[in-house]
C-alpha cells in the first residue's frame, strides 16, 4: 500500500504590522528622547544614602570640579540664549557675534570669566569644551559689587523663566568646602536659599 502524501502548503506571514510597529517605536523615541551634551567639566559627585529627584526643566545647574573651578549651565538652549543676553546687559563692553552666540547657547555648561568670554566663544563649538575647562567663572566681587558668578545667577533669574527657576549644586567629592562655602554665601547674599544638592546614591553600610 503506498505512503499517503501530504501536500505542503506554502507559508506566507504578513510582515507589513510589524514595519509599522518597528516604526512607531522609533519615531516615539526619536522625539521623546534628550540628547545629552557633554559637560565642562567631569565630576564625582559625593555619595549619599538618600536621593532627592531634580527636576528636569528650568534648572539652574552649578558645577564645581575639583580643584574649585565654578561652571553653570540651563537645561534648554533657549534659556541659554536669554541668560546670555541679561548677562550681556550688564557689561557694555562685551559684544558678541551671532556665532559667538550660538556656540554658547549650544553648550552644555559654561565657565569662563568675562574678559575672556569673546576669544574662547570664537573657537569650534567641540573645543570650547577642552579649552575652558581651566578656567571657572570668577567668584570675587567687581569692584565691590556684583561678582560674575552672582552677575550670571541674576542674569538667570531675570528671564522670563526666572520665577520658577530652580537652583542645582553639583560639586565634586573632592572639591575643598570653603569653595562651596563661599559659592553657597554668594547665593545667599542674593536670597537664593533654596538649592537642590545632586549625589550619587550609595547603599548604606551595614553596621
Amino acid at each position: 500500500m503506498g505512503k499517503l502524501k501530504i501536500k505542503k502548503a506554502d507559508i506566507w506571514i504578513d510582515m507589513t504590522p510589524m514595519s509599522d510597529v518597528m516604526v512607531l517605536l522609533l519615531t516615539f523615541f526619536m522625539l521623546t528622547s534628550t540628547f545629552v551634551k557633554n559637560e565642562a567639566v567631569k565630576v564625582n559627585a559625593p555619595g549619599s544614602v538618600s536621593e532627592i529627584k531634580v527636576p528636569e526643566t528650568q534648572v539652574l545647574q552649578i558645577i564645581v570640579d575639583k580643584s574649585g573651578k565654578v561652571f553653570i549651565g540651563l537645561d534648554k538652549p533657549g534659556y541659554m540664549q536669554e541668560m546670555l543676553t541679561g548677562f550681556e546687559g550688564k557689561f557694555s563692553g562685551l559684544t558678541l557675534s551671532p556665532l559667538q552666540e550660538k556656540n554658547f547657547v549650544g553648550l552644555a555648561s559654561f565657565g569662563v570669566p568675562m574678559n575672556k568670554m569673546s576669544d574662547v566663544l570664537k573657537h569650534e563649538a567641540s573645543d570650547i569644551n577642552n579649552i575652558q575647562k581651566d578656567m571657572g567663572i570668577p567668584l570675587d566681587s567687581i569692584n565691590g559689587g556684583m561678582s560674575e558668578f552672582q552677575c550670571w545667577v541674576d542674569a538667570a533669574r531675570n528671564a522670563s523663566f526666572g520665577d520658577d527657576m530652580k537652583i542645582a549644586i553639583k560639586a565634586d567629592a573632592a572639591t575643598k568646602y570653603g569653595v562651596v562655602k563661599k559659592m553657597m554665601s554668594e547665593l545667599q547674599d542674593m536670597s537664593e536659599n533654596r538649592y537642590y544638592l545632586i549625589t550619587t546614591l550609595k547603599k548604606e553600610e551595614a553596621e
